[in-house]
């Protein structure tokens, strides 16, 4: 029976999400008859190795955050030699850091919302983009730390005043329409959904039952959909991601433009997580997608 470590809660502003999804993949695996155990990350790293130690048959890395997804927990799998779920340490690093990420997609020419990484203190001092953008940090994900300023909005002083995610921000143009999301499973595109929410998708409405509205497959047209699904896969090897992504889209009906924000490694595994929700719709239970993932894990590439 092969042996598999859960790493679960870590030390970013996600750590609940990280808990939730954890605990889920857990009890999953053992469902499809691995011999699990959970291993809950803090600041002590060295409890952490200690905890792999002798070293399991493979992890599934369920953190999420700074030190979860950003290529730190990978590297530190890699230098131990044990096989891991999802992106390896570019490719994890690469994602998280939008700036970079976005560099990639332009590159391999893939459609992109203008932005534009600006010091703390230019965004202080005048808008660097026209009105509405959004502005968010550079290495956070779940929706942490973003706001959209609209004409007559007066809080770009504040928001400076109160950031906490570094000196720098992420500014982009805000396109309006709808939210779209694919998952992708090494070089295949599961489906694309529509996520409606009261409001602006944030933290809550990702993570709270009920706070959000999932519709898959998304209602656009068929052309669209397959449009969204080659980009995302596009962007899944652009950046030399494996096992499970999920990348985010914003779609304008009314000008038919569809833009790739970013590309989450570290998809979420919770009851109302997007991931999950496709693979069942394409007839790949829970217990089967996280043994799936398991099956693919590797390190040191």
């Amino acid at each position: 029976m092969k042996r598999v470590a859960v790493l679960l809660g870590g030390i970013s502003e996600e750590r609940e999400v990280s808990l939730a999804s954890g605990r889920q993949v857990a009890a999953a695996l053992r469902q499809a008859g691995y011999d699990v155990f959970e291993i809950e990350v803090g600041a002590d790293l060295g409890a952490v190795i200690a905890a792999l130690t002798p070293a399991p048959d493979a992890v599934f890395n369920a953190l999420h955050g700074r030190f979860g997804e950003d290529g730190t927990i990978q590297g530190v799998l890699d230098y131990m030699g044990i096989p891991y779920t999802h992106s390896g340490v570019r490719a994890s690093s690469m994602a998280m850091d939008k700036g970079a990420a976005k560099a990639v997609f332009a590159a391999a020419g893939l459609p992109l919302a203008q932005h534009r990484i600006v010091p703390l203190d230019v965004l202080a001092a005048a808008d660097p983009l026209p009105r509405p953008y959004v502005v968010k940090p550079v290495n956070e994900g779940s929706s942490v730390g973003v706001f959209i300023l609209r004409d007559g909005d007066n809080r770009r002083a504040d928001i400076v005043r109160d950031w906490r995610h570094g000196t720098v921000a992420m500014t982009e143009e805000y396109v309006p329409g709808r939210e779209l999301t694919v998952s992708v499973l090494d070089d295949r595109a599961l489906a694309v959904t529509e996520i409606r929410a009261e409001g602006f998708y944030d933290y809550t409405a990702k993570y709270a039952a009920g706070a959000s509205r999932h519709e898959i497959p998304a209602q656009i047209p068929p052309v669209v959909s397959a449009r969204a699904k080659d980009v995302a896969v596009a962007a899944h090897r652009a950046l030399g991601c494996r096992g499970a992504t999920r990348s985010d889209f914003r779609y304008d009906d009314e000008t038919d433009r569809l833009v790739l924000l970013e590309v989450n490694t570290q998809p979420g595994m919770t009851p109302t997580s997007l991931l999950p929700e496709q693979a069942a719709h394409c007839g790949i239970d829970f217990p089967a997608l996280c043994a799936w993932m398991v099956e693919n894990a590797t390190c040191r590439v």
